[in-house]
């Protein structure tokens, strides 16, 4: 296949992914609205492991036994197989996400890997998030997490198709080393999961809120995201996962790229600084769980201003910043005037 076949490949496996994650959205809103009047038992959210039934199933407080005047066992709606059909859709649109990124990378000559630019780097950050997604979903119970995950990913899917887009191009001589590889895998993985821990951190909020407020219920979506402890220890799994997978990108392998490329090992580059601030951030976090025991509320506003710190420094530096050196796409070829020739004997 020639570059351009690749490339087309690419954009068709973007535009086919999109379509397969809206429809793994659509499938949960559906799954999610035929359980919107089935109450959850008190308790039940209290359990951390999650069956494949999906929000239905035990793990989510579904009651086994419908309460007094609710609706019994209904056909039309089957929510335990809309949240199926949701989870397949999604690992196909994983799949169909893969299959665009190594087109991308096929299309470059030579061929390299899909982070020469931001629209590249947008398109892997929010395939891990997906993988992340799907490999964590049984082991810490995130299926309720799942209309989150696809409308987030789909969201920032549409925004890297619409404004970050660019054509595939060699990589520039910084960004031409093996120290990329290592460097951008170890901060796009602890990306992804930062993003599934602000995600906690924000349903532990808006929970928080409901009980607080006494508008907590028996049947709707918050009733159905586990209990407030569980969600504050999933965020805390999640945060502990990342931290030294971002410590490994910001403080080893991204001096090491940097003294390979600028010759230096710190260049007060903007994406270097707010890298570490989210670094900093970060720790404070998972510092003061362990030694102050700060946890619940104060533990989540700490971890949301680590993701706005890290989405700050993922895409906001390279449209707010005129000096970083993580600059990724080529500048623009400035243009050639042609000089009119000079006549022997003047004009």
């Amino acid at each position: 296949m020639s570059d351009s076949a690749w490339e087309a490949l690419s954009n068709q496996a973007v535009a086919a992914a999109g379509l397969v994650y809206f429809l793994a959205l659509l499938a949960h809103l559906v799954e999610w609205s035929a359980l919107r009047k089935v109450p959850v038992e008190a308790g039940a959210r209290e359990t951390a492991t999650v069956g494949a039934g999906g929000p239905a199933a035990p793990a989510y407080g579904a009651s086994a036994e419908p309460a007094a005047g609710s609706e019994g066992p209904d056909h039309e709606h089957h929510p335990d197989l809309f949240g199926r059909i949701g989870f397949s859709l999604t690992v196909v649109a994983g799949l169909v996400h893969a299959v665009s990124l190594l087109a991308r990378g096929m299309a470059a000559d030579p061929n390299r890997v899909p982070w020469g630019n931001m629209y590249e780097f947008t398109l892997s950050g929010t395939f891990v998030v997906t993988l992340l997604y799907v490999v964590m979903r049984r082991r810490l119970g995130l299926s309720w997490m799942a209309p989150l995950v696809v409308g987030f990913v789909l969201v920032l899917l549409m925004v890297d198709v619409i404004w970050l887009y660019a054509p595939v191009s060699p990589l520039t001589e910084a960004l031409n080393s093996p120290w990329l590889v290592i460097h951008v895998v170890s901060a796009v993985i602890a990306t992804g999961a930062f993003s599934l821990g602000g995600i906690c951190s924000v349903l532990y909020l808006l929970k928080e809120r409901s009980i607080t407020k006494g508008r907590e219920s028996s049947t709707g979506y918050l009733s159905r995201v586990p209990s407030l402890a569980v969600l504050d220890r999933v965020s805390y799994r999640l945060h502990a996962f990342a931290f030294p997978v971002w410590t490994f990108a910001v403080l080893i392998t991204g001096p090491i790229w940097a003294h390979q490329a600028w010759s230096n090992y710190w260049n007060w580059d903007p994406k270097e600084v707010w890298a570490f601030i989210t670094w900093v951030v970060y720790a404070a976090y998972l510092h003061a769980r362990s030694t102050a025991g700060w946890k619940g509320r104060n533990a989540a506003y700490l971890a949301l201003l680590g993701t706005a710190t890290l989405w700050f420094n993922f895409i906001g530096i390279n449209f707010f910043s005129t000096t970083s050196q993580h600059s990724y796409a080529a500048p623009e070829p400035a243009p050639v005037v042609a000089e009119a020739p000079v006549l022997a004997g003047g004009a």
